[in-house]
């Protein structure tokens, strides 16, 4: 299956696949965007950069940490018309937030 998936991935095909605790589909990210050693107004400008090479409808997972991050990425991402899909604690204080791009 993990074959599969990298195959997929380098194919650039919409994944999809059932999270083992809820069953519920869960998208596999187009991008990933780490700005865990960045500071803000970077932080937005890196995510608000990654979100304008996508195409309306992917998904940009961003990892980040601090709390200003933590409040300001998701809620400018929104402000521009990007709907925030879902936030996941990681190890180490990071936040994987993850966005759609409108």
């Amino acid at each position: 299956m993990v074959a599969r998936m990298v195959q997929n991935i380098a194919a650039k095909e919409t994944l999809e696949f059932s999270a083992p605790e809820t069953g519920a589909a869960v998208r596999l990210p187009d991008r990933v965007l780490d700005i865990t050693a960045e500071v803000c107004p970077m932080t937005f400008v890196r995510t608000r950069l990654a979100l304008d090479a996508l195409q309306p409808g992917q998904v940009l997972e961003v990892r980040l940490r601090g709390e200003e991050p933590r409040e300001r990425v998701p809620a400018t991402a929104e402000a521009l018309g990007h709907r925030v899909l879902g936030r996941t604690e990681q190890a180490a204080g990071v936040l994987s937030l993850m966005l759609l791009r409108a």
